[in-house]
């Protein structure tokens, strides 16, 4: 596999509207290359267990211990200043559950169903900043509404390509770059970019994903995003959100926000006809120690909301634990309550309970779609399903474990017979320990 990067016209174009504001501000003094680096360590210990209950099967259990290594460098003095960041990641197997992994902790295993012991990539990124511009070409952690990796599992996803970042003007960023290939979050080697949910024709993934987006955050409380993407002979994706924060008094704050997305097919349509508009709205009332969020989201086409494979560029009020609720015409509402216990004296713990219920028509999906006939059902014209959502979290505040992690969340999820199909009856249960140490 050649790993080359396409520069489309549209790479070319988001280049040459960003770089020029880099002109509109002053260059601000590097720290150095050695004096702005830094190198971080994350412990992270992950157990995981999957209990399908509706094949009646053994549970999907796996436990490992990942590692990961950060390093920043500073930038060079100058007008224009080059750095270097790399990063070195390794998972290990505590248990594979005798041949039923599968719950995306580690690696598939291959013949006897069983995983390796271990599993590890390292990769580097080559960095330039001239005024307010950074450049970053190589092995990149991304996170934006289009295109974000997986930081869900034990180890991180990762994409190769080049990303600009512009903050030349006070309250916004500019952003944008091209991806060729990712690093899913459990595997080592590199692949090219595919999707969560559609399933593209045999050695067919897409050639590249291009991005560009704005963020906007100059008025008190109140933020917004606007992006635009193309995953080459798949779909163009657009995205917009907008999140206002309106403080009452010292004890209460009411916060509404909107995420709207809309997919069309483009090029070859890989995964066939797209026409997909996605929205979710939320509102919240935080009151003191306590928040309360009612959420209601609709998928508008007959495919379901789809986004990049493993990832998290799913911004929707509804993803949640096991279910993304974006399938095709699905309609669903959430009730989440929310708790921080330095109310009580333990600064450090929280917790939130979610549930979340959705319904849709499978049966306008169509069958013979080249990516989405997986989701038809014959007996899918009231499909519904439900998940309920437990997340216990607490933070050491101090001490040689200060920042250590330990989070607990299980997540029920049962499906009518339409829908059971694509989204099964499941209990899982996952335990997180993250332990950062920050060497330098």
């Amino acid at each position: 596999m050649k790993n080359s990067l396409t520069f489309t016209p549209l790479f070319l174009a988001i280049a040459a509207t960003i770089a020029p504001l880099a002109h509109a501000a002053d260059a601000s003094p590097a720290d150095g290359f050695v004096e702005g680096s830094s190198l971080k360590l994350n412990a992270r210990n992950y157990y995981m267990n999957r209990d399908r209950r509706d094949i009646h099967t053994d549970d999907s259990k796996e436990w490992g211990q990942g590692f990961i290594g950060t390093f920043e460098s500073g930038y060079t003095q100058g007008t224009v200043g080059f750095g270097l960041d790399a990063h070195a990641m390794l998972g290990l197997k505590l248990d594979g559950g005798g041949g039923t992994d599968g719950s995306s902790i580690l690696p598939y295993g291959s013949g006897n169903g069983k995983a390796p012991g271990s599993f590890s990539t390292a990769g580097g990124t080559l960095k330039m900043r001239a005024f307010d511009t950074e450049l970053k070409a190589g092995d990149l952690f991304l996170n934006n509404p289009v295109i974000a990796g997986g930081m869900t599992r034990m180890l991180p996803q990762t994409f190769r390509g080049v990303s600009l970042v512009n903050h030349s003007l006070d309250g916004w960023m500019f952003e944008g770059g091209q991806a060729s290939f990712t690093k899913l979050y459990n595997q080592s080697g590199h692949r090219r970019i595919g999707t969560s949910y559609g399933a593209l024709p045999t050695n067919a993934d897409s050639q590249h994903m291009n991005w560009a987006g704005m963020s906007f955050s100059g008025i008190d409380g109140l933020t917004s995003n606007l992006y635009a993407s193309e995953l080459k002979d798949v779909w163009n994706q657009y995205y917009y959100d907008l999140d206002y924060t309106y403080v009452v008094n010292e004890m209460i704050s009411l916060n509404p926000g909107l995420h709207y997305y809309h997919t069309q097919d483009t090029g070859q349509s890989l995964l066939g006809d797209i026409d997909n508009n996605t929205y979710s709205l939320h509102f919240t009332v935080n009151a003191g120690h306590h928040s309360v969020t009612a959420a209601y989201q609709r998928v508008n086409g007959n495919t379901p909301f789809d986004y990049i494979a493993q990832g998290d560029s799913v911004y929707l009020d509804n993803s949640q634990q096991y279910s993304d609720f974006n399938g095709p015409n699905e309609r669903s509402w959430k009730l989440k309550y929310a708790y921080d216990f330095g109310g009580l004296g333990l600064p450090g713990l929280s917790t939130a309970v979610s549930y979340i219920s959705g319904k849709t028509d499978l049966t306008k999906v169509d069958p013979q779609s080249r990516g989405y006939s997986a989701w038809y059902s014959a007996d899918g014209k009231d499909a519904k399903h439900w998940e309920r959502d437990i997340d216990v979290k607490y933070v050491v505040q101090g001490g040689k474990a200060k920042d250590l992690a330990l989070r607990l969340q299980w997540a029920v999820n049962r499906g009518s017979n339409g829908y059971s199909a694509v989204d099964r009856d499941v209990d899982e249960y996952r335990m997180i320990v993250d332990y950062p140490i920050n060497v330098f």
